[in-house]
This record gives structure tokens, C-alpha cells and sequence, in this order.
């Protein structure tokens, strides 16, 4: 499954701020020039991919490997770059470049590797791959190996100086990419599934943090109703910060934000130890709560990007696709305790009050974790 994003989104993907264990897509800039050859320069976490982080992690220390990550981490660019002179073969095995559906293999041109730097951000290191493009070719397309994780695949655009890009995942193809035409645009139709999809799964299975903030808000609401106050609440909060920070009114630095998003799951987690039923305030502090998150999703469309001409289609794609995952996460909880053990006069004791003790833990783990980088 792919993305279409803006130029401006990569911009922000290459110069934004990366957390350490944070696991990004590599970025493929890919030109061609009139003497019949190409050139991909790559944005990739060489550490990342050296150690074999599995891109099924949310982030690098949460791979078995991340001991070895964080070991090439400390090592300085001369034997970085030795590292991956010997893994090279196996880096471009995964790489599949196809002119008119013939595969080519291309060399690697140069390789520069950052000096050890701020720990807390990924290194981030750029190779170079070029090569002919067959004779007459005018079809290019480009896949990236899902053990390798996604990528961001960047072409030039129809008229001079456009971008278009592409977000791929899972070890998927691009769509087939004119010579000197470019992509075909999508209709509107395929813009908000695409991004309801992404919305979706930004919750669903990819957005713990948020799953966790959902099921407290669920474990203390036995029936429908102050259930749907706290969730009404956080929809309402959490969409205007996604829209305003979206249009550039305002945003918070991911080190600001992350930290809070965690603290609020602690709240919402003890509060639901302390107290057996909805208090007036709960309603007003989710609703803060939900600010905070709205700018977590926000943070992570802006990564991908929203297609130029449907601008508003995507966004209101991606926000209804986060509804309908939160909606999913308390329908399971709802189908696995509440509809049986809900008004049993054990629920609170065994199942609200560990339930809330292992979401307060975790969050304080997280917390601690976001603030030290």
C-alpha cells in the first residue's frame, strides 16, 4: 500500500527531528538525466538496517537487536561505512529498480555517514545509487524489501520543479511511473480510503499510546453513556488540534507533545484507581487530554503528507479512519469484559483496578522514556 505526499512533507522528513529508536522510512530521491542514466540518493538509518531492527517494531529498542543498534550507533563513519561496504550486496538484492519491467542493477556511488552526534536523534546516512536506464524505456517502477521496512520513494513531478512521492510499506511496488510524464493523479474516491486506511491503523495495531488512552477511558465507564461523553470529549479535542496544526496555525515540538501524551495515560490510568465513577472534571481534563493527542496524529500526517488537490479529502479521510479505530479498540474491550463481567460485583476489583495499574505502569515507563530521549 502506497501514499502520494507533498514535496514539502519529505522536506520535513529529511530535516525534522528524528528520535533515536524512532523507526523511519528510508527516502529515495530518484532523477534521471538526458544521457540515459538514473540516480537514487537514499536517506537511510544504516544502523537500523546493519542490525536487523524488524520494521514490525514501533521503534528500535523495542527489537531484540537493539543492543547491537545501539553498539553501531557509537561507531565512528569510517567503520560504519566499512560495515556496510561488506552488506552491500544484500542491501541491493532487496532493492528492485525496473525499466518496462526489466530489472536493473544498480552500483553504489558514495556513501557518507554522519559523525557520532546528539544520541537522542538517528543518524541518518545518505548513499548514492546510479545506473543506465534501458534503451527506450519509459516505464520506471521501485520496490523496497520489507525487511528493510518502508521507504519514500520522490520523482519529479509533471511540470518543472515538482515532486511527487510516494509512501510505500511492506515490500510493496510502485505504481508504474511515466518517463518524463509522472503518476497518474488519484481520484478523490481513492485519496479518502487511502487515508481512512492510514487513520485506521495509525490506531490499529501501530498506535499502543493511544490504545492504551482508549481503554481508560473505557475500564471506568461501565455503561454506554459517560462512556460517550469521554469519547465525544477526546474526538472533539483531538480533531481540532489534527486540523489546526495541519494548516500551519500552530504545533508543538514531538518533545513536548510525546512526553504529555504518555503523562496522560498515567492520569486517565490512577485517576481510574481512585475513583469508581465519572466526575464532572474527567469529561474537561480528556478533552486536554485530546488536544495533546490531536497533535500526536498530526505529527505523523504531516510525515506523510496530504495530496495537494485534495487537501481537505485527506485529512478528513485520516481523521475518520482514527475514529473507526478508536471505535474498534472499546468494541473489542466491550465484546471481551464489559458486555459479560460489567455489572459484576468482582469487576472493578479484578478487572478495572490491574487493568488501570498495568496502563499507569506502562505509561510511567514511557513517560520517563519520551523525556530522556
Amino acid at each position: 500500500m502506497f501514499k502520494y505526499i507533498s514535496a514539502a512533507a519529505i522536506t520535513a522528513l529529511l530535516c525534522g527531528t528524528a528520535h533515536a529508536h524512532e523507526i523511519r522510512p528510508a527516502i529515495a530521491g530518484v532523477t534521471f538525466t538526458e544521457d540515459g542514466r538514473y540516480a537514487i540518493e537514499l536517506g537511510v538509518n544504516l544502523e537500523a538496517l546493519l542490525a536487523g531492527v524488524s520494521p514490525i517494531h514501533s521503534d528500535n529498542d523495542a527489537s531484540p537487536n537493539a543492543r547491537a543498534y545501539d553498539a553501531l550507533r557509537a561507531l565512528p563513519p569510517h567503520e560504519l561505512r566499512a560495515r556496510f561496504d561488506r552488506y552491500a550486496p544484500n542491501y541491493l538484492a532487496g532493492i528492485v529498480i525496473e525499466f518496462d519491467g526489466q530489472r536493473m542493477s544498480p552500483e553504489v556511488t558514495a556513501v557518507e555517514v554522519p559523525a557520532v552526534g546528539d544520541i537522542r536523534l538517528a543518524r541518518i546516512s545518505q548513499l548514492r545509487l546510479a545506473g543506465a536506464v534501458s534503451p527506450g524505456a519509459r516505464v520506471f517502477r521501485w520496490s523496497y524489501a520489507a525487511e528493510f521496512g518502508s521507504s519514500v520513494l520522490r520523482l519529479p513531478g509533471a511540470t518543472a520543479g515538482e515532486v511527487t512521492a510516494l509512501w510505500l510499506n511492506d515490500g510493496a511496488k510502485s505504481d508504474p511511473y511515466i518517463l518524463g510524464v509522472g503518476f497518474q493523479p488519484m481520484t478523490r474516491w481513492q485519496v479518502a480510503t487511502q487515508y481512512s486506511v492510514l487513520g485506521f491503523t495509525h490506531i490499529l495495531p501501530k498506535g499502543l499510546d493511544h490504545i492504551l488512552f482508549v481503554l481508560g477511558l473505557f475500564l471506568l465507564a461501565t455503561h454506554l453513556k459517560p462512556l460517550l461523553w469521554q469519547v465525544t470529549s477526546f474526538t472533539v479535542a483531538h480533531s481540532i488540534t489534527l486540523g489546526l496544526t495541519i494548516y500551519g496555525v500552530f504545533s508543538l515540538s514531538p518533545s513536548v507533545v510525546e512526553p504529555l501524551i504518555a503523562i496522560s495515560i498515567v492520569y486517565v490510568a490512577v485517576e481510574n484507581m481512585f475513583t469508581a465513577r465519572l466526575h464532572a472534571w474527567r469529561v474537561v481534563v480528556v478533552f486536554g487530554f485530546g488536544l495533546l493527542h490531536g497533535m500526536g496524529f498530526a505529527g505523523m500526517l504531516q510525515e506523510v503528507g496530504l495530496p495537494r488537490t485534495e487537501f481537505l479529502t485527506g485529512l478528513i479521510g485520516f481523521n475518520l479512519g482514527v475514529e473507526l479505530g478508536q471505535l474498534a479498540v472499546i468494541t473489542l474491550a466491550f465484546l471481551s469484559v464489559g458486555l459479560w463481567f460489567r455489572d459484576r460485583p468482582w469487576y472493578r476489583r479484578r478487572v478495572v483496578l490491574p487493568a488501570s495499574a498495568l496502563i499507569a505502569v506502562v505509561g510511567l515507563y514511557w513517560t520517563v522514556e519520551r523525556i530522556a530521549g
